[in-house]
């Protein structure tokens, strides 16, 4: 079996312009390999002198992308897609090294970041304007003009660094920004593969830059005034900061957050089908490190002791395992102190009364010194409790009981998230019904697909604003002026 201790880490470096930088202002962060425990890198850290360069080359290199043929930012973007194709090996490997991602899981994200980087490339020559007629006898008429923002501050998540670069980088290049990148220090490795490949795509230096790093970095990039509009993936804590510094500078802000999404299972709906992806999502795959992944399942009472022993048996099936062997679902957590958090959450939840199905403690054996977590389950969850109101970011899912479609959208409205929301029925018209009044972002019926690029994504509440995908996406990196002739 291949191992995470046995696989080649890449040098990790910031990427300004055509430079490489190992060392930086910011200091080192001590990457700890999630499958193991053990550090196996060193991560340089942007500090405010390497954001300053970046933003300021990402200024000057913007001068000329503007004015760049759309033609020809439609083809560089698309050999991107096409290279990224080429390394989906590649970045899964990266992927498991990043965030402990399993490799098979990783790998089956890679046709997403492919998808809105195609995406984006065919928007590239297809932006246009409104001409505005007008009434009066001389003739004056409108008409307005799409333009970049600028340099666009764009901050990216670690739970899937790849596909999030997707979501952002190929939006804003096409629209004709240019980028500074901010990766978490925790997953370092996947944006320095994503920049050689634009490199080899066409794409000029300091269209695309990047300043791993930390607090410190993000707060220097969000304030930096050549940032013209900040894109970011994470937390609500993070977010409030963001919304805070760009506040005082009157600075917009594209916030992807996360999520408690509840999974609706009326008794009429295929249990199996409910059941099978409500598991795999929530406490199998990316060991329900997701924001928009269906954490609390609200079952009709008629058939919840029936969808309990469904999901039991599913999460059985959730093989935890080193990111790297063959037939793992679910690999470790990213870090130390989201698995003691994530403990603290569970330890909780059993004082207030949830009724544990499965799971509930660390990985021992040969995994006991990585980051790993059962796939664990609650049933009676209380829709108010800390559990059911609370992202956990791993492997935890919430079964709640409900009496009617009225208490079913109560409870799935009932938390201050509004990010995803996914309905099992065959009733056509309770299923509409049901999607309108549901206080989220998206709605997916019956297992319907996630993150496709063609559609608009983003959240309400504190799952935040903004939106990424579709025409909608491509919007937030345009700014409409409006022009008039007399």
């Amino acid at each position: 079996m291949t191992s995470s201790v046995e696989v080649d880490r890449p040098v990790v470096e910031l990427r300004i312009g055509a430079e490489r930088l190992t060392v930086a202002s910011g200091g080192v962060h001590q990457h700890i390999d999630p499958a193991t425990g053990r550090h196996d890198v060193d991560v340089p850290l942007a500090g405010v002198a390497e954001v300053e360069r970046a933003v300021q080359v990402a200024h000057q290199a913007y001068l000329t992308w503007r004015c760049t043929k759309p033609t020809e930012r439609r083809r560089m973007l698309t050999r991107l897609g096409d290279l990224i194709e080429e390394h989906a090996a590649d970045f899964a490997r990266l992927a498991a090294l990043d965030n402990g991602a399993p490799v098979a899981a990783a790998a089956a994200m890679i046709p997403v970041a492919v998808d809105w980087t195609r995406y984006y490339a065919g928007w590239a020559d297809k932006i246009t304007s409104d001409v505005i007629g007008s009434h009066r006898a001389n003739g004056e008429f409108s008409y307005t003009l799409a333009q970049p923002w600028g340099v666009i501050g764009a901050i990216i998540t670690w739970n899937g660094p790849l596909v999030s670069l997707a979501m952002k980088v190929p939006a804003a290049l096409a629209a004709g920004n240019t980028v500074v990148v901010k990766p978490s220090e925790l997953t370092p490795f996947t944006a320095g593969l994503f920049t050689d490949l634009a490199a080899e795509a066409g794409i000029p230096d300091g269209v695309i830059n990047v300043v791993t790093g930390g607090p410190e970095a993000g707060a220097a990039l969000v304030e930096h005034p050549l940032v013209k509009k900040v894109s970011f993936t994470g937390g609500p804590a993070t977010a409030r900061k963001i919304l805070r510094s760009c506040a005082d500078l009157i600075k917009p802000a594209v916030l992807e957050l996360g999520g408690k999404s509840g999974n609706i299972v009326f008794a009429d709906g295929d249990l199996d089908a409910a059941c099978g992806m409500g598991t795999m999502m929530s406490v199998g795959i990316l060991s329900g490190q997701g924001c928009a992944f269906p954490t609390r399942m609200i079952v009709e009472r008629s058939v919840y002791d029936e969808v309990i022993e469904r999901v039991r048996t599913y999460a059985g099936f959730m093989k935890v395992g080193n990111p790297f062997a063959e037939g793992t679902i679910a690999g470790p957590i990213v870090s130390e102190q989201s698995l003691n958090r994530i403990m603290g959450l569970i330890d909780r939840a059993r004082a207030d009364g949830a009724r544990l199905i499965t799971g509930g403690g660390r990985v021992g054996g040969d995994l006991a010194d990585g980051f790993y977590l059962e796939p664990t389950v609650f049933a009676d969850v209380d829709p108010a409790s800390e559990l059911a109101q609370t992202e956990v970011f791993g492997p935890v899912l919430s079964i709640i009981p409900f009496d009617g479609d009225d208490q079913a959208i109560e409870i799935a409205n009932s938390t201050p998230y509004g990010l995803s929301g996914y309905i099992f029925t065959t009733n056509l018209r309770r299923a509409h019904r049901v999607a309108e009044e549901l206080e989220t972002g998206e709605v997916l019926i019956n297992g319907a697909a996630n993150l496709l690029a063609n559609r608009p994504f983003g959240g309400i509440g504190i799952s935040g604003m903004g939106k990424e995908g579709g025409r909608q996406g491509l919007d937030e990196f345009l700014r409409v002026k409006s022009v008039s002739m007399a």
